[in-house]
């Protein structure tokens, strides 16, 4: 873990002034004097340059989803590291998976620097050590069918940099996923993912761009990693696990939806498969019963599509 000192703090400082996150704005420097809807509209224009940054990168993006998609196929998990906003966006990514694709939570896994109390209070120091980052990767027992994306607007946190740096070291695919472009994160992972939006509204406040940023790639990571693992049927999430009245009114819609079945013929078949969304749509389309739906899905590694297809009908 290092200290900021006299010794090295003009060095960090010359550090962070070549980062296009932290640069300053002049044109921005008197904002405070504008009327709160000046300022929004100005917050509102700079948001929108966002989704430009992002597209920059979709072959990039791409590729990594493939490579993550593969191996979570055979079993491997998605694992993400980051300090602060890019840790706090990481858990949030992970804790959406299971109740939007009924994924296990140790299959998506969110780590950010200093722990689960970092997710609220500032931990001093812990985004940099790297040997905190592969500390909490033992902790996994990763493996190399995992995929672990380090996240970091700057590019040059530690605790990201170190659990790509570990990740990589033991075989695990490794994505490095940052707002600058030649940063070193980048440089250490297998796919690097450099969305580079520029300078924020406030100096160096990069929970506002570069956190929409992360945001908008995280969901293509998870969201399509899980489309290419069939969690999906069409653009109906079949794997939603009903938790609340919220989550079942929406199984039994998204039933009709792919079935046009009847609400009786839905009750049944959510009935006869344990509430089990991809397998109701299967015993209404296949015309099977629920054992024999369970057995294709199965068979089909749950490619609902493919399960289809094995009935003939």
């Amino acid at each position: 873990m290092t200290s900021t000192t006299p010794d090295n703090y003009g060095a960090l400082r010359a550090q962070l002034a070549t980062l296009t996150t932290e640069a300053f704005r002049p044109e921005l420097a008197e904002i405070d004097r504008l009327s709160t809807l000046e300022i929004a509209r100005t917050m509102n224009g700079e948001d929108a340059s966002v989704p430009t940054a992002v597209a920059e990168q979709l072959p990039a993006i791409s590729a990594a989803i493939d490579a993550t998609a593969e191996r979570m196929a055979r079993g491997g998990r998605l694992i993400y590291a980051g300090a602060g906003t890019a840790g706090r966006l990481g858990v949030l990514d992970a804790s959406e998976c299971p109740p939007t694709f009924n994924t296990d939570p140790s299959e998506v896994v969110g780590l950010i620097a200093g722990g689960p109390t970092a997710m609220v209070t500032a931990v001093e120091g812990a985004e940099d050590s790297k040997e905190l980052a592969a500390a909490d990767l033992d902790s996994l027992s990763l493996t190399p069918d995992d995929t672990v994306v380090g996240i970091s607007a700057s590019g040059r946190t530690p605790y990201a940099i170190g659990a790509v740096e570990h990740a990589r070291a033991g075989g695990a695919l490794t994505i490095g996923l940052s707002c600058n472009a030649d940063s070193a994160l980048a440089a250490a992972a297998e796919h690097g993912i450099e969305v580079v939006v520029g300078p924020e509204l406030l100096t160096g406040s990069t929970r506002l761009k570069a956190g929409t940023a992360q945001k908008l790639v995280l969901n293509m990571l998870s969201t399509i990693t899980m489309i290419r693992l069939g969690k999906t049927y069409g653009n109906l999430m079949v794997d939603v696990r009903a938790s609340n009245e919220k989550l079942q009114a929406r199984s039994r819609r998204i039933v009709a939806l792919a079935t046009g079945a009847s609400d009786e013929e839905i009750e049944a078949a959510l009935a006869a498969t344990d509430g089990e969304v991809k397998n109701a749509i299967l015993t209404i389309l296949g015309q099977v019963d629920g054992p024999t739906a369970a057995q294709l899905l199965a068979e089909s590694k749950g490619h609902l599509r493919a399960a289809l297809a094995s009935t003939d009908n």
